[in-house]
């Protein structure tokens, strides 16, 4: 590598300069110094008065598309609002017009008219204790209002009869339940009403249903009967309450195949009553289940077997679980309180 060394180049002068040469540098680069520091701030001073800036960099938004409408800018306080529809209305924009009306369904009524109020007991209380006469003056009230009923259903359904009814409801009601193990929504539109429909199949999408009806253990009878109007009065629907005493097996399982509810073999005695409805204005309608009346002193129903996975032991790789020999290990007595 090379190094320039003035020394051997001229070895008879040496670079020294005179002490009175270098105080002289350093003062005027002190001068020099002070000065542009005077000038930079001088400098500010005219920008900041004269409001000079410098150029930046430009940034020009590019649309590809017209807006017609522009929104209101948000947290303005203070300001006018104005009309959003007046404004698009300006620009040429219809807004849709928005209907506050609910919609609703004719073909049947949106709940139970009165709905019977089953004895406890199913009426065996004797007349002569005082809930006893206080049911069976219930009992007279509605069957009175129930004849007023049942001549209104005639009137408009000729061939309606309460001794051949019950018959007909046990067969809507068995056909409805099989259409709902099945999934045939087209055959369950059919036989039950609007208002019964999302009620028997919610939250059966992922789960099978296995439901049998075994027998009859009494013969099913018309209890109560009424003839409602709905939105105007020459509109009526006809409600028919069945009290239906069978012998029935369900068994709900879930997506997995396990088990929830119920059994497929052992069958269980279930009293029922069930709403059937028909709009009987409709010259083309029929008898559908609405409803079923569930009483205030019926018992509760079984709770939801619910499938839990056991921890089972720790494997290696090669070895095999002998579950005749494993010992489910069981929790241990924690104190608990109410």
């Amino acid at each position: 590598m090379w190094c320039f060394k003035p020394e051997r180049i001229f070895p008879e002068a040496a670079f020294h300069f005179p002490d009175n040469w270098v105080k002289m540098a350093t003062s005027i680069t002190r001068t020099f110094g002070s000065l542009r520091i005077v000038a930079r701030r001088s400098l500010k001073n005219a920008e900041v008065a004269l409001n000079v800036r410098h150029p930046g960099p430009l940034f020009l938004p590019v649309r590809t598309k017209k807006r017609y409408f522009i929104p209101p800018a948000v947290g303005l306080k203070g300001k006018k609002e104005e009309n959003p529809e007046a404004k698009a209305r300006a620009a040429g924009i219809v807004f849709r017009q928005q209907y506050l009306e609910r919609p609703i369904n004719i073909a049947c009524s949106a709940g139970v008219f009165d709905p019977y109020i089953p004895p406890e007991g199913d009426a065996r209380l004797s007349t002569l204790s005082k809930e006893g006469l206080r049911q069976r003056t219930e009992q007279i009230r509605q069957s009175a209002a129930s004849q007023l009923a049942i001549r209104k259903i005639k009137d408009y359904d000729s061939q309606f009869s309460t001794k051949t009814f019950a018959e007909q409801a046990q067969e809507i009601f068995i056909e409805a339940h099989n259409a709902l193990t099945h999934f045939n929504k087209e055959k369950l539109h059919s036989l039950v009403t609007e208002r019964c429909y999302p009620e028997m199949t919610r939250g059966n999408r992922y789960k099978t249903i296995r439901w049998r009806f075994v027998e009859s253990l009494e013969p099913p009878r018309v209890v109560h009967a009424r003839c409602p109007d709905m939105v105007t009065k020459g509109n009526l629907y006809g409600q028919v309450t069945v009290r239906m005493h069978s012998k029935q097996t369900v068994a709900i399982y879930d997506r997995f195949g396990r088990l929830m509810l119920g059994s497929e073999e052992q069958p269980k005695d279930v009293l029922e009553y069930l709403v059937i409805e028909r709009h009987l204005v409709n010259p083309y309608s029929r008898w559908r289940l609405h409803g079923k009346i569930v009483p205030s002193w019926a018992p509760p129903k079984d709770p939801i077997i619910k499938t839990v996975a056991i921890p089972g032991p720790d494997l290696k790789p090669w070895e095999e679980f002998d579950a005749f020999n494993y010992e489910i290990p069981k929790p241990a007595a924690v104190q608990w309180n109410k």
